[in-house]
């Protein structure tokens, strides 16, 4: 009888299961089960799929979807989970932008803290990953994922960045942090909230200090991001100089960009896609 030879996996596969693990499919447990309104897109023209991030001698994972036959380097847009992390929605969000041309990539921003997939309520996911997760470190991963974009097809020089209720957030903390990108889309970002050594400083404190302009989308029916904040924040760009702005929709809810979920709004979802699109043009970031 012959003796079986042992298998090494080859590195190039081992990588490659450890980032379709790390990304996934599907969406997280908190928001199951999901709305009949969930949008898919496919990835017809397209390549996408998860990809890795080279940091600090780690890799971070990321889904990444880009036109399959453009020629040249691609604007880049930046996607900032919502805190359920790189799930089903996210991953659309990017193929939506590549179908539009552009080079979109998510990156998995609590990888070193856990799986936000694995948590079945909100308040559990927050508690035990999302409030151990540092802003110094999402900055520095976002730097990261950037300059991996500009050297995968992108053009880091026609860059901007959009993200979704805890990555809205994030956005304004980035168009603060980064003289790299040229714009930035927050999607219903919460403008002000105690500060810790994770979190210490909010976008209401950082208006003075954006180095690109930011679009804020944000829903009059809200009730985690209140009407007077939205209004400080205004004046305080105002004050500032800024030509960022805001613009509310008076009938949406929080995440009426998601549409997996009963806060969707299918209307203002797209007037404020649109715009999102404009605003990125506007500022030198077109296919």
């Amino acid at each position: 009888m012959a003796t079986p030879r042992s298998f090494t996996p080859h590195p190039d596969d081992e990588r490659r299961h450890f980032l379709q693990l790390a990304i996934g499919t599907g969406f997280a447990l908190a928001v199951r089960p999901v709305a009949a309104t969930t949008i898919v897109t496919d990835n017809k023209g397209l390549t996408a799929g998860p990809v890795g991030v080279p940091i600090n001698g780690a890799t971070l994972p990321a889904y990444m979807a880009r036109p399959a036959t453009a020629k040249g380097a691609l604007p880049v847009v930046l996607v900032v989970q919502e805190i359920f992390g790189v799930h089903e929605h996210i991953q659309d969000v990017c193929r939506r932008l590549a179908k539009a041309g552009y080079l979109a990539i998510a990156p998995e921003l609590y990888f070193r803290q856990g799986n936000p997939r694995e948590y079945p309520s909100t308040q559990e996911l927050v508690s035990k990953l999302v409030s151990k997760v540092p802003d110094k470190q999402v900055m520095q991963d976002l730097d990261a994922t950037l300059a991996w974009a500009g050297s995968n097809g992108g053009d880091a020089k026609r860059a901007g960045i959009t993200g979704f209720c805890w990555g809205g957030r994030i956005v304004w903390l980035y168009a603060a942090h980064s003289p790299s990108i040229k714009a930035g889309v927050a999607w219903y970002g919460r403008l002000a909230a105690d500060s810790n050594a994770m979190t210490p400083k909010h976008p209401l404190d950082l208006a003075g200090q954006l180095k690109a302009p930011v679009l804020g989308l944000y829903g009059g029916l809200d009730k985690s991001i209140p009407l007077d904040t939205i209004k400080d924040m205004q004046g305080r760009l105002a004050k500032a100089g800024s030509s960022s702005r805001l613009i509310v929709y008076p009938d949406a809810e929080h995440g009426f960009n998601a549409d997996y979920r009963p806060s969707y709004n299918a209307e203002a979802a797209r007037d404020a896609w649109g715009k999102m699109l404009d605003w990125f043009a506007q500022h030198g970031i077109k296919p």
